[in-house]
């Protein structure tokens, strides 16, 4: 008599209640980093936590709805490219067709609502590339790199072109990071790793040294459309030089991590929140975390973070559907490189980039497509474990047989 189990008894919940717990925190930080903002405008103080709520509950659909596909249909490369080719129509609209947001393009109005083209395509670059990579899977174990690169490079292309032409270079490094770790965790040889590695720590030793002996001004003449990244260096080598100018930013990052101290002055007692520290609620939420909850509870914060990037990753390493394992470790590679660009930015290990903290600031864009990659492994996860179960009452059922032919 066979036993028919629901998916969601397979349901992996050392990565949802993670989940669940940070974005529920990412609430509560919306609401307290954009009520000033909202009381100084004499708006509804509940207006940006409303829109994110509704972008939470749409998220936990989204989840559920992935959960409950069949992995077949997600691996379907013709599906992906077609969404590929939508994404890339709604990265142009963006770029040269919609309305500038604060003299940036990349934010395509909707109603009350904005859509970011740029965090979508985060997410679908690893669905793309996942499904490339383990149908090249012959290609790369006999080491052809090149082969790696069949089915997805074109698109890729195209649309980080889109991107750098915003331009957003935070988020187009963010992606560049990640499709390194998904091609170099998908079997291709070790040396090319190597040299990669070095290639990659040679560019970032010359590029400091160019910032430091120039100031940070490497932009000009027919780049000065690049100028805003000239500020972010000058900023990142001395931000007190010009505390009222390039420096503002990151100087009052450091000055509300000064005044959270080790325990914080309390949620939604942050100074710099009120008018000092321009995006406290999305590009530096990290810090006006610090000085509300202080150093303890925000390393507990970033403790639970890293929890759920390794259960992520720890569902890659062990899937052995190539597919599954790529996705997971792709996931993992967005939440990773998010966290690593964001909180080198606040606190001047990198030039400030101007990418939101996963979870925690405000943006329902961002959260919808972390969520996306939850419900992905989540779903992987389920079919990892099916499989291995499947796979042990075979394992059983053979060995009983044979110690009843030997009885």
């Amino acid at each position: 008599m066979k036993t028919v189990l629901k998916k969601i008894n397979f349901l992996d919940y050392t990565i949802l209640i993670p989940y669940l717990v940070l974005s529920i925190l990412g609430l509560v930080i919306v609401y307290s980093t954009t009520t000033p903002i909202q009381i100084e405008l004499n708006e509804n103080p509940m207006g940006y936590v409303k829109n994110q709520t509704i972008f939470w509950i749409l998220s936990l659909i989204v989840i559920w709805i992935l959960y409950h596909m069949k992995l077949s249909f997600l691996r379907n490369r013709r599906l992906i490219k077609w969404i590929m080719w939508m994404e890339i129509g709604l990265l142009f609209v963006a770029r040269f067709l919609a309305p500038t947001r604060n003299g940036a393009h990349g934010w395509i109005g909707i109603g009350s609502f904005t859509v970011q083209p740029v965090e979508y395509l985060k997410i679908l670059i690893i669905w793309q590339l996942a499904a490339a990579l383990a149908k090249n899977q012959d290609r790369i174990r006999q080491n052809d790199l090149q082969g790696s690169f069949y089915g997805w490079s074109g698109q890729f292309i195209i649309s980080a072109a889109l991107v750098a032409a915003m331009p957003d270079l935070g988020n187009l490094l963010i992606i560049l990071g990640v499709v390194a770790i998904m091609i170099f965790s998908s079997g291709v040889s070790r040396g090319w790793f190597n040299t990669a590695v070095g290639v990659g720590a040679i560019v970032f030793i010359v590029l400091d040294l160019i910032i430091n002996v120039t100031g940070g001004k490497i932009f000009g003449g027919p780049l000065s459309r690049f100028n805003y990244i000239n500020k972010r260096f000058v900023a990142y080598i001395n931000p007190f030089t010009d505390v009222t100018g390039d420096g503002h930013q990151m100087a009052n990052s450091y000055y509300a991590i000064s005044n959270g101290g080790w325990f914080g002055r309390g949620l939604g007692n942050s100074i710099q929140k009120k008018g000092y520290l321009p995006e406290a609620h999305t590009d530096f939420v990290f810090s006006i975390v610090i000085e509300e909850l202080g150093l303890i509870m925000s390393l507990l914060i970033l403790a639970l973070l890293f929890f759920l990037i390794l259960r992520i990753m720890v569902v890659g390493i062990k899937a052995k559907d190539p597919f599954n394992s790529i996705m997971c470790i792709g996931v993992a590679g967005l939440f990773l490189m998010q966290v690593f660009v964001n909180i080198g930015g606040l606190s001047g290990l990198i030039p400030e980039t101007g990418v939101t903290f996963p979870f925690l600031s405000q943006g329902g864009n961002s959260l919808l497509i972390l969520s996306i990659g939850i419900g992905f492994v989540l779903n992987i996860s389920a079919d990892e474990k099916r499989r291995e179960m499947v796979e042990l009452s075979e394992q059983n059922a053979f060995k009983a047989e044979l110690e009843t032919e030997m009885i």
